[in-house]
């Protein structure tokens, strides 16, 4: 039963699940032109930031995000779409973000790596 379990184990880990807020690169572009106010977010640092990112982001580093989100929007019902490098990062903004009371949010799939 062991050796089922380590196989199905494999097999599973070489798939990424989607998670509900979870949307793909072309879905957040689709997104940022139906909602005009809709934000998007860099949570790398201000170094990756200025190397590249995507077209009209706004960069707030994870660790700066808590103090520095309410001088973007205080509105807890906006659009927020964050991205980061592979994904890790985002997905700790965003349960930052939702704790803080967004209800609106969204990530990239995979990050900038992804695309």
């Amino acid at each position: 039963m062991k050796q089922i379990t380590k196989g199905i184990g494999k097999i599973f880990s070489r798939y990424r699940f989607r998670g509900d807020n979870q949307i793909s690169y072309v879905e957040a572009r689709d997104k940022m032109k139906k909602e005009v106010c809709a934000i998007l977010l860099d949570v790398r640092s201000k170094q990756e930031y200025d190397e590249y990112h995507l077209e009209g982001a706004i960069c707030i580093p994870t660790y700066e995000l808590a103090s520095a989100i309410s001088k973007i929007t205080v509105n807890k019902e906006q659009t927020i779409i964050v991205y980061c490098q592979s994904g890790a990062r985002s997905k700790k903004a965003v349960n930052l973000l939702r704790k803080m009371g967004y209800q609106n949010l969204f990530e990239i799939e995979g990050g900038i790596d992804n695309l």
